[in-house]
Order: C-alpha cells, then sequence, then structure tokens
C-alpha cells in the first residue's frame, strides 16, 4: 500500500510542482553515532529519518513527531542545523535538517521503516541517499557544535 501512495505522491508532484516542507533527523547516540534508516518503499539507500511538515507545524515539532514515529525513540536536544531546499520528483522540497540526541532504543517501525542502525562516521553503510553524502560532513560539523 505505502509503494501505491508513494507512486501516486510522485505523479502529483511532477504534475503541481509544489512547494513541501520537510524535516531530517541527524540524531547521534551517546557513543556519538549516527543513526541511519532505509525505507520500506521508494529507494534503497540509506537516509536520516525524517518526513513531511503540516502546515504551520514547527521544524523542532516535526522532527520530534517524526522521529518518534520512525523510531519508537525520543529525539533530546534538538536544534535546527540547516535549511535547504532540494528537488523531490518535481517538487522543491524545503528541508529543515535538526540535530539531536536519540533518547531510549530506536527500533524500525516495521511498516515504514525497513530497517535501522546507529553508525560510526567512517563506517557507514552503502549507499547512502546522494542528497545525504554530499552534506553529511556539514551537518555533522553543525550539529558537534555548541
Amino acid at each position: 500500500m505505502l509503494r501505491l501512495a508513494h507512486a501516486l505522491r510522485k505523479c502529483w508532484w511532477r504534475l503541481t510542482k509544489p512547494l513541501l516542507f520537510g524535516c531530517r533527523v541527524l540524531a547521534l547516540d551517546g557513543a556519538g553515532n549516527l543513526l541511519l534508516i532505509r525505507h520500506s518503499y521508494g529507494s534503497d539507500k540509506w537516509t536520516l529519518p525524517g518526513g513531511g511538515m503540516a502546515r504551520g507545524e514547527d521544524a523542532l515539532d516535526a522532527a520530534r513527531r517524526e522521529f518518534s514515529e520512525e523510531t519508537g525513540a525520543r529525539l533530546a536536544h534538538a536544534r535546527l542545523i540547516a535549511v535547504h531546499d532540494e528537488p523531490l520528483f518535481g517538487a522543491t522540497n524545503r528541508v529543515h535538517v535538526v540535530a539531536g540526541r536519540i533518547e531510549g532504543q530506536p527500533r524500525a517501525d516495521g511498516r515504514e521503516i525497513a530497517v535501522l542502525g546507529c553508525f560510526e562516521r567512517d563506517a557507514l553503510p552503502s549507499p547512502l541517499a546522494s542528497s545525504l553524502s554530499a552534506r553529511l560532513d556539514e551537518w555533522l560539523a553543525a550539529a558537534l557544535e555548541r
């Protein structure tokens, strides 16, 4: 069902070319490892958890909500580290990148998220989503700033 809904959504975006608002979560565990996910639909590439923001929703609230829904864990010390536009199937996705710490034990929801894991920076899985690999060093540096 998610695959069909995703295919229909991509067609609609190609036709209407909307401005979308989304968030991604750069979440680190206590050892400084990065949490990455793979979706059960769409691309098989590893990426950050996240998703769409509701109209008027605050980026930090959206990031906490999406992170909890996808991993069952809590995002602590959330802060906005970047905002950028990227193409998404004909639409423009204004992505709010939020960094924080993982509280609890993350687990894949078994529906939207096929698999997840926490990885050391020098041992990231492959393949990574191109939008992630292009900006990961910049985002990690911003996340580790105090």
